[in-house]
């Protein structure tokens, strides 16, 4: 399912054949939220600040490998 990385008790991942916007979604015990890959904006969903912060800022040194991962998992929807 497209799982890129456990920080902690954060975790992000990219659906195979979602919809548009290219997105991945933070998923923590506490809620969890669909973020824009191109923007890193949050377009749905809310979390503590706190885990927003770590997730959003591993996504920024990582939007790459975001981005080829929506790519292998989403072939209908190819981020450019």
């Amino acid at each position: 399912m497209g799982k890129l990385v456990q920080i902690g008790n954060i975790i992000i991942r990219v659906y195979a054949n979602d919809h548009l916007p290219p997105h991945f979604h933070i998923i923590t015990p506490d809620g969890d939220a669909l973020v824009e890959i191109a923007t890193l904006e949050i377009l749905r969903g809310k979390l503590a600040r706190k885990a927003q912060d770590n997730a959003l800022e591993w996504a920024a040194k990582n939007k790459a490998a975001i981005a080829a991962e929506w790519n292998r998992t989403n072939p209908r929807f190819p981020i450019a």
